[in-house]
């Protein structure tokens, strides 16, 4: 009988860097997947997205503008709960914290009521090409590249791998996903009342970019369903008139044997 049982989960964040995860890992794996790149050290408010891997705070936006939102882009401070970021519009909290093994951060913006976001904890993994996720059959999914496209789930998305050429981004419309690799499993799931949560989808097997392509897998707890806040079509989340809103965001590692 396949059992899975909970093993303890570390992370490590850079406040000076966007409050950037650099670490996710176990005694076994690092999860998180990494590409160095000098540029992004020197970002700045405003600046283009920097793909260097970890975990990327992306908030008010993740496509449009500011690219990839305006917490990635700027230095957060230390607070006597956790930390955080001043931006433009909003201003952004996280408190971490661990649950049972697992990591478990807790959100709060604070904004004026009515200002629409979409918040991703854009999180690149580091996983074999024999990887596959895990989530209800039938849910509903929205492919966004190539082709914008409704489907329901798995629809050729939970296979990470073999490496074919192609990139393609989703939205799937459930807050809970598992990533599984071989028997080591990652379980991320988002929570927020009264609003929109989802898991973003970035599924490039050395498609993307088209002058010198890589494999990156994105899969991203989120709130609202669209990487675009400017998107009026689709849901996004929404201050109500409180001026704040809060969620948890939790990542559990599992290993499956047999018993």
């Amino acid at each position: 009988m396949q059992v899975t049982r909970v093993v303890p989960l570390y992370a490590e964040v850079d406040h000076h860097l966007g409050g950037r995860w650099t670490s996710l890992r176990t005694d076994h794996r690092e999860w998180l997947w990494h590409r160095p790149d000098p540029a992004r050290a020197g970002a700045s408010p405003n600046a283009a997205f920097v793909d260097a891997g970890g975990l990327e705070e992306c908030v008010p936006t993740v496509r449009g503008l500011p690219d990839h939102g305006d917490a990635w882009s700027r230095p957060w401070r230390e607070t006597p709960d956790g930390a955080q970021v001043d931006c433009p519009d909003f201003t952004l909290t996280r408190a971490l914290g661990s649950e049972a093994g697992a990591i478990v951060a807790d959100y709060e913006l604070r904004a004026t009521p009515g200002y629409r976001f979409v918040w991703a904890a854009h999180a690149l993994l580091d996983v074999s090409p024999f990887a596959r996720l895990a989530a209800p059959p039938g849910t509903s999914v929205l492919i966004t590249d190539p082709v914008p496209a409704p489907r329901l789930w798995p629809a050729g998305l939970d296979a990470l791998g073999p490496d074919d050429g192609t990139a393609t981004g989703a939205v799937l419309e459930r807050g809970q996903i598992r990533v599984v690799d071989g028997e080591q499993q990652l379980d991320l799931r988002v929570e927020c009342a009264d609003q929109p949560v989802s898991i973003a989808l970035w599924r490039n097997l050395r498609g993307w970019p088209e002058d010198d392509p890589y494999r990156s897998i994105g899969v991203e707890p989120m709130l609202g369903r669209t990487f675009d806040r400017a998107d009026t079509s689709r849901p996004v989340a929404v201050v109500p008139a409180s001026g704040s809103v809060r969620w948890r965001l939790t990542i559990t590692a599992l290993v499956g044997g047999t018993a």
